[in-house]
């Protein structure tokens, strides 16, 4: 049995106190977001609720299913994510890949080509005018294709690779026959799990919180996003706020519009908090490989 000295326990303790700090500095946001979303607005406002849900009401979650564009654009919102994701991920692949391989002749050149875009791009204008030209305006492709590719998420995938993936198991299958793309999909990637699901969670979280993209490239209020829908209930409460001052209503549309302030905030962030569950094994074990190896 391991005999552990007094220093040892309060140092311990003194870990598992800064711990608890961080985890109560985390959880409090969330929860009082969530509380604040189904309780009473007067009460929130008051200053009544500071944890718990006080005196429930649902008035923030039905004003913003009131509106008729919200399911649509729940709808777009999720096939960008998904489309842009299998996108991101398949072009990030192809191009890690190549990039870690020692026989691929040319390979710091093509790098520090890509990494040259990270700190020079062409701008705002130019990329629009590229959009426009290419016929992409008013279509999903405008919030994917110009995004199909991260040069981060490129080397972070080519250090994983080299670092994590033998080349001696590379090199016993190119012996027995295997081609590039068949060492690819039946070898390499199955050994990458962990690093698949980081790129799988920052790509998705990107597209699902994208907004600026829609509002410099989509103008028709079918292809909206949902971040873009809320962006847009949360200035129409605030203009009515506004517009109401001195009205007898102005006091219920200002409860009102506090309700929906944290009932969207749920809305918009709960899939994606549900999704990291499921990533949660892997993604610490492929960022922590994919960042500081190599």
């Amino acid at each position: 049995m391991e005999i552990r000295s007094t220093g040892d326990k309060v140092f311990d303790a003194i870990i598992n106190a800064m711990l608890a700090a961080v985890v109560i500095v985390v959880l409090y946001p969330l929860v009082f977001v969530l509380s604040a979303s189904i309780s009473d607005p007067a009460s929130v406002l008051n200053g009544e609720m500071w944890l718990w849900p006080k005196q429930i009401s649902a008035v923030g979650y039905q004003k913003v299913f009131e509106n008729k564009d919200l399911l649509n654009s729940y709808l777009n919102t999720i096939v960008y994510t998904v489309v842009g994701t299998a996108i991101n991920l398949a072009m990030t692949v192809m191009a890690a890949f190549p990039l870690s391989q020692k026989s691929f002749y040319g390979r710091n050149l093509f790098m520090a080509i890509m990494v040259f875009t990270m700190f020079f791009s062409g701008g705002l204008i130019p990329t629009y005018m590229l959009v426009k030209q290419l016929g992409m305006l008013d279509t999903m492709w405008a919030l994917i294709i110009p995004g199909a590719v991260s040069v981060w998420n490129i080397v972070i995938m080519r250090t994983f690779f080299q670092s994590s993936i033998p080349g001696e198991i590379q090199e016993a299958a190119a012996i027995d026959g295997c081609s590039d793309w068949r060492t690819l999909w039946q070898i390499v990637l199955p050994l990458s799990l962990p690093i698949l699901a980081v790129m799988v969670l920052f790509y998705a979280v990107g597209h699902w919180n994208a907004y600026f993209s829609a509002l410099i490239y989509l103008s028709d209020r079918e292809h909206y996003p949902l971040q873009l829908i809320l962006r847009e209930i949360l200035i129409k409460g605030e203009m009515e706020g506004m517009v109401n001052v001195g009205d007898a209503s102005h006091a219920k549309t200002l409860m009102d519009q506090e309700a929906v302030k944290y009932a969207v905030v749920v809305v918009a962030n709960l899939p994606i908090l549900l999704l990291y569950p499921f990533l949660q094994k892997y993604f610490v074990k492929g960022i922590m490989i994919g960042a500081l190896k190599g």
